[in-house]
């Protein structure tokens, strides 16, 4: 029980003392040990690192999770997983999510019909890219996310713990400058005024018995001061090295942030290429696919009225006759085709993406359909491929 209330006691000594140094420091009362240009130039560019790897790993667990509500819940979630020493299982994307209710309603609604048929078609894609968002967001937490929390938890922390370890022993080392310094004034006028009883409330808060002179007890304090600075000054040197070397690795950070900001370009890239492979994949196939409005439109057409008796339409409803199609004298335009278009049949054209070709309409054909032209060549051209041109 001695010994601790002596620790408290010491510990608390010693706080007092940093806090007299700090604040006589700010008040201009004390002088401080200043470090050199080159250390304090690692220091500020370690706070702009650790400031900006902070940022950016916030937003990147934004930007992969957008839902606030959603974000908090998985960090709750692996926290607990975390804990009980349990892998964390994958998580549904909504995209997933949102693909198996489309192939749901599709069931309902009946695959045969064409509001069926297409909502299988698109919710097969959404779990797709779903699938792709999946593999995204682990391949960024692993390749990216995880070096940078590791940083902030880790290299970090020790960096910050180094510092204030530092600037502690910074304050003992003024201190005892300042302690020393008070102790040469008061044995210099010790010696030209003759022996006085010294005021050690000066220098440290200790109990001697006058056994000896002034002049004497002046220079024992003296020795203790010189003492103590230099054991002071060795700490100081000592941790200042320490601290240093662990500024220095800042420079490795930056070639590890680097390394794996690459990764994370490439699996970004990665996931928008699948992402637009599998939407032109879809419009493709929704290209093929028959089109309600367009059936009913052909059928009401096919069906014969009073005043449209022993009229023939220019073009077949049910197959139209590419090579007998002319195009009109007036009603052309210009159009930038946006994707490639690969042809089903004879009677359509096969596009490539940024070719300029000739189209226009015809009497009775499907509005989703346009005739196009390239040279000699013709056919039947998805109007979701076209951008139209004046």
């Amino acid at each position: 029980m001695d010994f601790n209330v002596k620790k408290l006691a010491s510990g608390a000594g010693l706080f007092f003392t940093r806090a007299v140094q700090f604040t006589e420091e700010k008040l201009g009362q004390a002088e401080k040990t200043e470090l050199d240009a080159h250390f304090e130039n690692l220091m500020s560019r370690a706070d702009c690192t650790k400031h900006w790897t902070e940022k950016i790993f916030r937003q990147t667990e934004v930007l992969l999770q957008p839902n606030p509500i959603d974000h908090t819940g998985a960090r709750i979630e692996e926290f607990f997983y975390e804990k009980l020493d349990m892998k964390a299982p994958s998580r549904v994307t909504n995209g997933e999510l949102l693909g198996q209710y489309m192939e749901d309603a599709a069931k309902e609604f009946g695959s045969e019909t064409p509001y069926g048929n297409t909502l299988i078609k698109v919710g097969e894609c959404e779990r797709r890219l779903g699938a792709a968002e999946r593999e995204f967001l682990q391949t960024s937490a692993i390749s990216f996310l995880t070096p940078l929390r590791n940083f902030l938890e880790g290299d970090w922390r020790t960096i910050s713990k180094e510092r204030r370890l530092l600037e502690n022993l910074r304050l003992d080392l003024d201190a005892c400058k300042t302690r020393l310094k008070k102790a040469k004034l008061a044995e210099a006028k010790a010696a030209c005024e003759g022996e006085m009883a010294p005021d050690f409330q000066e220098t440290r808060p200790r109990n001697y018995v006058l056994s000896a002179s002034a002049s004497a007890l002046w220079t024992e304090e003296v020795e203790k001061a010189e003492h103590e600075l230099r054991v002071a000054q060795t700490e100081f040197d000592r941790q200042a090295e320490v601290t240093r070397l662990l500024l220095e690795g800042i420079s490795s950070t930056h070639v590890n942030h680097l390394r794996c900001l690459n990764e994370f370009v490439e699996a970004q890239a990665a996931y928008y290429k699948q992402c637009h492979f599998h939407m032109q994949e879809l419009q493709k196939e929704l290209g093929r696919l028959p089109n309600a409005f367009a059936l009913n439109s052909t059928h009401a057409m096919a069906t014969p009225g009073p005043a449209s008796e022993g009229i023939t339409s220019p073009v077949e409803t049910d197959t139209l006759k590419i090579e007998e199609v002319q195009a009109p004298a007036t009603g052309t335009r210009k159009a930038k085709v946006l994707y490639d278009y690969d042809a089903a049949d004879s009677s359509e054209l096969s596009l490539l993406a940024d070719e300029l070709i000739t189209v226009y309409t015809v009497p009775g054909m499907d509005s989703d359909w346009l005739i196009g032209e390239r040279g000699n060549q013709k056919g039947k051209v998805p109007v979701t491929y076209l951008e139209l041109l004046s």
